[in-house]
């Protein structure tokens, strides 16, 4: 289990983290999200003991994470770090090494993953010869070559077609059940909704919402109406406990204050003709980011 326990760090004066706290436990895929500046980047590198904590504590299995264990864990890195003069193969050979690979489980390994991407025939090329989205999965097969038992993805499916990410994606929920612990971070809400099960979210260093995400969703409350049918934006404004009506295209998307609003709403709609859609949606997770945080990650 990794445990991060009231861990707080300053920069001089600054402080980049504030009293942060959460576990990951092995088999779990764990967010941990903010908007640029939230104090991911400075947790990552106290995680991955790059940086001393100014107090608090960060433990994997109860033990200090140091050198030591540093041959277990895994990070890609949201901007590009290959060394684009190296072919694949020299670039993941160099990696593995550092990691305590031997060479014939580095190639092994290798040539498993680019075919699992699809990419064995760039084994022998330069990176710099490599599109952005090849060079991601060259990035990403080197942050998994070693198998780690934690693993770090910080915008994983940057640069990605949607293809590509389906691939991603099967291979973390892949490592998950094999009992990896893994912290994915992603300005793409619907990623971290079809993953992470547990998440906190930063603002200014400070956690400002965590847990399971099913009981934040509850604890939230507010809801989302969809409405196709015979009854126009005014009628639907009217209603007490609406906040507000947004048509798309053929319906409306009505969001109210909390669940119990549903019943007033139907009530009203139930009255009108040719109704042919009424669905009570919980609210995404961005909505909910921007309703706490006051900012959208989808921009």
């Amino acid at each position: 289990m990794l445990k991060v326990e009231n861990v707080t760090k300053y920069y001089g004066d600054f402080k980049a983290v504030d009293n942060l706290s959460f576990t990951v436990q092995p088999g779990e895929i764990f967010g941990l999200l903010g908007v640029n500046g939230a104090g991911k980047t400075t947790t990552f590198r106290m995680i991955m003991g790059l940086l001393d904590v100014s107090s608090g504590s960060i433990t994997m299995d109860g033990k200090k994470i140091d050198y030591s264990m540093t041959d277990s864990i895994g990070f890609l890195t949201e901007e590009r770090s290959l060394l684009t003069k190296m072919t694949v193969k020299e670039q993941c050979l160099y990696y593995g090494t550092l990691k305590g690979m031997t060479r014939s489980d580095i190639l092994k390994r290798l040539d498993e993953l680019l075919v699992k991407f699809g990419i064995e025939e760039y084994k022998d090329k330069k990176i710099k010869e490599l599109s952005k989205g090849n060079q991601q999965k060259i990035q990403f097969i080197t942050a998994i070559l070693n198998n780690p038992k934690l693993l770090i993805l910080d915008e994983p499916f940057s640069g990605l077609d949607p293809f590509n990410v389906e691939l991603f994606k099967e291979q973390i929920v892949e490592m998950s059940k094999k009992g990896s612990m893994i912290i994915f971070s992603s300005h793409r809400m619907e990623h971290v909704e079809l993953f992470c099960k547990k998440l906190v979210v930063m603002l200014k260093g400070k956690p400002v919402l965590e847990g399971y995400l099913s009981d934040i969703k509850e604890q939230f409350r507010k809801k989302n109406i969809f409405i196709k049918g015979d009854i126009t934006k005014e009628e639907l404004e009217g209603i007490t406990g609406v906040v507000s009506v947004e048509p798309h295209q053929d319906e409306y998307e009505v969001k109210i204050e909390s669940a119990d609003i549903a019943t007033s709403v139907f009530d009203v709609v139930r009255k009108k003709k040719n109704i042919t859609k009424f669905v009570v949606e919980e609210p995404s997770l961005n909505e909910i980011f921007v309703a706490k945080v006051g900012e959208s990650f989808e921009k």
